[in-house]
């Protein structure tokens, strides 16, 4: 199909579009509110977009809520997050290729989507994706890296990272579903971007576990704290968007806005912005900002699915080593939330935080009612073939060593045995090395009470610290519980490190 075709195709449908709205009926259907699932399925058809990594994208940004039409911190609106700020005009251009009302494109889940495929698309083109070029998902990375519209090209891979880890992981949720998927994702320049996600990414200078990614000088205040001020509070934020936008977001010099903290919801990584002792913007009153370090989370107020236990415990273990450096009290008079700043006009973190949780954590309780770790050194709970190798190449290994194949179409998987105490939904982790050359698929295998299923890892980076693959059904017993399996269309080594289960 020529791109004038499919341009004309593409505006027959959004004058459809609007000749329906006009006679009162919706777009797609004749159901008020058509259900999420047709909406990406007709959207993704309309513009030539793979349906998976629309949801994928929407998932990252969203979780696919479109919050009633409510902006997100930076702007964006809707499942797709459709942003109008100063540097980001996404939503002006789903107007303009779609032809539908910006406020329609804000609030209407169905056009929202059908906003965000035609903005999507119009990337791939500028990209020149061709025909053929479009059916291949890992084409498209460059694209969804330029939908994030991020500050910097490091910013750019962690934004399209997460989308990609969501198709080898699949979704389940709102009706939705994405199977978990072999995907290479062709990041082209973007490869040599600096992994923000990986162990080796530049530390912290405050808190060495997360990395560093200054904000934007505008939008915070050099100090000298504690010789300027005393600092005595830690404020719970939640960022009304995604991890990477908020990053992103904290480096525009137009935001105003910044904190001294970022965490992500999927994994607890964290991102320092900000140095300790400098004022962030983040309390909206002066004084709490000159006293305070501000910590935001991932997600959205109204959306409980975002706050995850691997981010209570990262958040919790932060919160933990500030109030230790501080001399800040482990109590809620030393650790607020954002509403309950004098004079505040935001009710984050909300009503779905947990703070006895998050509380329990903060003060050293709370550890998991049963949690093991299986290296592959480990005696008697590790079995691979003799195709499986042995390296000690990098440092970001797990233990003296791991294990490496090549991929092969065939059965050859390397197992992690574990005596499971009870039936119960665990969650399980996974520890391996990044390397450019390591697998950019790699299947991990779990035996879960139904039966085997399997996610996709690309292992090309984000390695030397614990990522979740997902909770899962366990059966109670000693068995082989998570597998590393060969067979793959993924390029590169596979490798079989460590994992950890954990209810």
């Amino acid at each position: 199909m020529t791109l004038a075709r499919t341009r004309l195709a593409a505006l027959a449908t959004s004058i459809l579009a609007i000749l329906l709205i006009a006679a009162g009926q919706p777009a797609w259907s004749q159901a008020k509110e058509p259900p999420l699932p047709a909406a990406f399925a007709k959207a993704a058809a309309a513009h030539d977009v793979p349906r998976d990594l629309l949801v994928a994208l929407a998932y990252a940004e969203t979780h696919l809520d479109g919050h009633g039409g409510e902006p997100s911190a930076s702007g964006g609106y809707g499942v797709m997050h459709l942003v109008s700020n100063p540097t980001n005009r996404s939503l002006e251009k789903a107007a303009e290729l779609t032809g539908l009302p910006a406020d329609r494109l804000k609030a209407d889940d169905e056009a929202n989507v059908l906003g965000g495929a035609a903005v999507l698309r119009a990337h791939a083109d500028g990209l020149g994706l061709d025909e053929t070029a479009r059916k291949d998902l890992g084409r498209w990375y460059q694209a969804v890296a330029k939908y994030g519209n991020a500050a910097s090209p490091e910013l750019a891979r962690l934004y399209a990272d997460a989308v990609y880890e969501q198709l080898g992981l699949g979704i389940d949720l709102r009706g939705v579903q994405v199977k978990p998927q072999e995907v290479t994702a062709d990041r082209g320049a973007l490869a040599k971007a600096r992994d923000l996600s990986a162990q080796a990414a530049v530390a912290s200078p405050d808190y060495p576990p997360a990395a560093w990614v200054p904000a934007s000088t505008s939008n915070y205040r050099v100090s000298s704290r504690e010789t300027s001020y005393n600092i005595d509070r830690v404020v719970i934020h939640v960022t009304q968007g995604s991890y990477a936008g908020t990053i992103s977001w904290f480096q525009n010099p137009s935001a105003q806005v910044s904190s001294h903290y970022v965490v992500k919801s999927s994994n607890g990584a964290i991102t320092q912005m900000v140095r300790d002792k400098d004022v962030a913007w983040h309390a909206g009153n002066s004084t709490y900002n000159n006293r305070s370090i501000g910590i935001e989370h991932e997600g959205f107020v109204s959306d409980a699915s975002w706050f995850t236990d691997a981010m209570y415990r990262a958040s919790a273990a932060l919160t933990r080593a500030l109030c230790d450096k501080y001399g800040i009290p482990k109590t809620r008079t030393g650790i607020i939330g954002h509403n309950e700043v004098p004079g505040a006009t935001h009710t984050d973190p909300g009503p779905h935080w947990n703070w006895t949780t998050y509380m329990n954590y903060v003060t050293g309780g709370g550890t998991p009612t049963w949690s093991t770790t299986v290296d592959n050194a480990t005696a008697g709970q590790f079995t691979a073939s003799a195709n499986w190798g042995t390296s000690t190449y990098s440092s970001q290994r797990h233990g003296a060593d791991y294990r490496f194949a090549d991929p092969v179409a065939a059965s050859d998987p390397a197992w992690f045995s574990a005596t499971i105490p009870s039936a119960g939904t665990y969650q399980v982790e996974v520890w391996y090395p990044a390397d450019p050359g390591y697998n950019s698929s790699a299947p991990y295998i779990v035996a879960t009470s139904s039966g085997n299923q399997t996610v996709y890892v690309d292992q090309r980076s984000g390695g030397g610290a614990w990522r979740s693959i997902g909770t899962f059904t366990l059966n109670a017993g000693t068995y082989n519980v998570v597998g590393v399996s060969r067979w793959t269309s993924g390029t590169g080594y596979v490798i079989a490190d460590a994992v950890r289960i954990s209810r």
